[in-house]
């Protein structure tokens, strides 16, 4: 997994910077070399052979939360062209299981950035803030595969979340005000009180040790 280092030196690496045990991290460089055809680097296209992906509908969203700089901690925009393993372990630690260990103020940061994640999922143009549109094309993509929905109703469906999202994070609005999108801070108010762990997981990958959803 490395030529600087030896094999041992890095999985300590690893471990120290993801929280995953040596025997998680072997199985995910495992998967991480079936994805990648045994190169060093996972592309998009790679993940077009994933059969459970491949059925889900918001699979383009998925796959570019992986490529996301703000997921990989390289910058708050853009996408990366390819990922390497360090890359991907970044991105699965996002769906590690909260540590039994850990203190409270331990738990509310990695709910924070497991939250994060999911933000930056919706917030498409990387500007802090999912707008109306934004939301309207997530729930568009997640009402797609059923065709007894109309896009005005899928319209009037985000719609309505969006206002409900604005009562919660303002309060009572003026007749004239704007409510601009959701942001960050919004969306951890919203997200109050729902367990996280069990919105996000990884079967797709069939990595069930690390799986949130138990």
């Amino acid at each position: 997994m490395g030529a600087t280092h030896s094999a041992s030196e890095e999985v300590r690496e690893l471990e120290g910077k993801t929280g995953f045990s040596s025997d998680q991290i072997e199985q995910l460089h495992r998967r991480f070399k079936h994805l990648s055809g045994d190169q060093p680097t996972i592309r998009k296209e790679n993940f077009n052979n994933i059969p459970d992906l491949e059925l889900n509908p918001i699979r383009s969203k998925i796959v570019r939360a992986f490529f996301d700089n703000r997921n990989l901690r390289k910058g708050p925009s853009g996408l990366a062209d390819e990922i390497n393993f360090e890359d991907f372990l970044t991105i699965m630690s996002y769906f590690r299981p909260i540590d039994t260990t850990m203190d409270e103020e331990q738990v509310q940061l990695c709910r924070k950035e497991k939250l994060r994640f999911l933000f930056h999922m919706y917030d498409s143009d990387s500007d802090g803030r999912i707008t109306l549109e934004e939301y309207r094309n997530v729930v568009e993509e997640l009402l797609s595969g059923n065709p007894h929905i109309e896009k005005e109703s899928v319209r009037s469906i985000a719609d309505g979340a969006m206002m409900e999202a604005a009562s919660v994070c303002v309060g009572r609005m003026e007749p004239d005000q704007v409510y601009e999108g959701i942001t960050f801070d919004d969306f951890l108010k919203i997200w109050q009180g729902i367990d996280i762990e069990t919105k996000m997981h990884v079967r797709f990958l069939n990595v069930e040790t690390i799986a949130l959803c138990h």
